[in-house]
């Protein structure tokens, strides 16, 4: 899953062991998510989204393309 979380994280001048504290994950967690090789729950998503002071769609979204070529 391609996503902006890194970019996001480092305008808000956050390391990914920062951002792993706020939101209460690993730093390794963090690392997946930016990977993309890791799926947060919807509940992560959001909690992620407000430490970095962005919305679901700055950060997460797919288009429909995007999506049918992650699947494969």
């Amino acid at each position: 899953m391609k996503n902006q979380l890194k970019i996001a994280r480092i305008s808000v001048d956050l390391t990914q062991q920062q951002l792993a504290d706020k939101v209460g994950v690993t730093r390794q967690t963090v690392s997946l998510i930016e990977k993309g090789k890791y799926n947060p729950t919807l509940k992560l998503c959001l909690q992620i989204c407000y430490a970095v002071n962005k919305t679901l769609d700055e950060l997460f979204w797919l288009e429909k393309e995007e999506w049918e070529n992650a699947k494969n």
